[in-house]
């Protein structure tokens, strides 16, 4: 049996200059949920849904192969890259293509059997978004 987690929630918190069109990018076209939104004196925010979260710790030569894979290229991964699980990741990544996001690779069939496409948003976030193939 697993070992729980003493983490309830990974939140992932970026700073972004363009504030409207990303939260229009990733609630309104992506679809996330709204789960808190305030917007005062101070500042604004949201907090979206994104479903489950994990931390993927990756050494530089896995992170080197994962580019490879799904970019054609070692090094086009920064040290911070959004891995999304979504139903169909072709379809998806139109959507956001659609939306502003930039495609840097894919689709293509990994050999741990997922149909991934690596997007850059318009933040310039990568994004893999992936869809398992095999149960």
């Amino acid at each position: 049996m697993p070992q729980e987690s003493p983490i309830r929630e990974l939140r992932l918190a970026l700073t972004v200059e363009n504030y409207d069109e990303l939260v229009r990018f990733y609630r309104d076209v992506f679809g996330l949920p709204v789960i808190e939104a305030w917007d005062n004196p101070t500042g604004r925010g949201v907090i979206l849904d994104a479903g489950r979260a994990t931390l993927e710790l990756l050494s530089v030569d896995q992170t080197e192969l994962v580019d490879r894979v799904e970019v054609g290229a070692a090094g086009a991964s920064g040290p911070v890259r959004l891995a999304l699980e979504v139903a169909d990741s072709e379809a998806t990544a139109e959507a956001l293509v659609a939306a502003g996001a930039e495609r840097v690779g894919g689709p293509v069939v990994t050999p741990w059997r997922h149909r991934n496409v690596r997007l850059r948003a318009p933040d310039g976030m990568q994004i893999t978004l992936f869809t398992v193939l095999d149960s």
